[in-house]
């Protein structure tokens, strides 16, 4: 088995839940392979006793990985989805922080998870993405033009509100007024979408929704359509220029640049242990401080 291995060191004791999981997989005798700049602050971290010096690293990945260990939060996942594209290999998410949504793994049962998902006592969730083409074309936003969470699009370096104009299937829906607006899939329902508003959808939903941030239309609201929707948008503000962003990925698009976002041809495999299910996750994040015992 060979697994590859990326990760961020921003929360509190990292470093213990990294020893624990590279501990547990070399006990299981797999191929490991770390992304190359994760390994360099490794080795070069006091707290980590061992010498992973020798390991394998990649910059790049190709479709002979079995699966793939992405250790921090939510946010490293995020970035874990632009190393995998569409070589469909399945995401072991390890949460080393505070609660999140996309995590498999928690950190205070890492070692007994590892053994069951290396055992093959999982399942696979598969997550659907957004890619966006522009008119006219747009080099950076290639060639990573797909997104997990969400594609978003704000105002840059003013106060003053952008409209969005909103097409769906090529018909007209409006104009938002707003500071930005969120096309999210499922997976990104409970992230920048759920913080401005939108609703929490079930990650095997067929559906995206498109949520205003801050709307000055008095009677905007979040819209779910069907994830074979084609979303075309058209920005104007007093500003020549906004951002959009991919996830945690941000270009500068000019004004009255056409962007088209629909639902990508590609998925990514999220893997599950068998004893936990979106559902389970999402009653632990809201009941969070009042019942942790389950």
């Amino acid at each position: 088995m060979k697994i590859g291995i990326y990760g961020q060191f921003y929360h509190k004791n990292s470093e213990t839940y990294i020893q624990l999981i590279l501990d547990a997989l070399q006990k299981k005798q797999v191929t490991i392979v770390i992304e190359s700049n994760f390994l360099d602050i490794i080795n070069e971290h006091q707290d980590i006793t061992k010498n992973f010096s020798g390991f394998e690293t990649f910059t790049s990945l190709d479709a002979s990985y079995d699966l793939f260990f992405s250790i921090g939060g939510d946010g490293t996942i995020l970035k874990s989805v632009t190393y995998i594209g569409d070589l469909g290999i399945p995401i072991v998410g390890i949460n080393t922080g505070r609660l999140g949504f996309l995590a498999t793994l928690q950190k205070e049962e890492i070692t007994d998870s590892i053994s069951l998902i290396l055992d093959g006592k999982y399942t696979l969730s598969e997550r659907s993405l957004l890619t966006i083409t522009t008119d006219p074309h747009n080099e950076e936003i290639m060639p990573l033009n797909f997104a997990l969470n969400e594609v978003a699009v704000n105002r840059k370096n003013t106060t003053s509100m952008i409209k969005v104009e909103t097409y769906i299937n090529d018909k007209y829906l409006t104009s938002y007024w707003s500071d930005g607006l969120i096309v999210a899939t499922p997976t990104g329902s409970t992230g920048y979408s759920l913080s401005c508003g939108g609703p929490v959808i079930e990650p095997s939903t067929n559906s995206l929704v498109i949520t205003p941030i801050a709307p000055h239309n008095l009677n905007a609201r979040p819209l779910v359509v069907s994830d074979d929707t084609i979303i075309s948008l058209k920005v104007s503000g007093r500003e020549k220029s906004y951002l959009v962003s991919l996830d945690s990925r941000i270009a500068t698009l000019e004004n009255e640049t056409t962007m088209i976002i629909k639902r990508a041809p590609f998925t990514i495999k999220m893997v599950e242990l068998n004893e936990e299910s979106f559902i389970k996750t999402l009653r632990k994040k809201l009941l969070w401080g009042e019942d942790k015992r389950n």
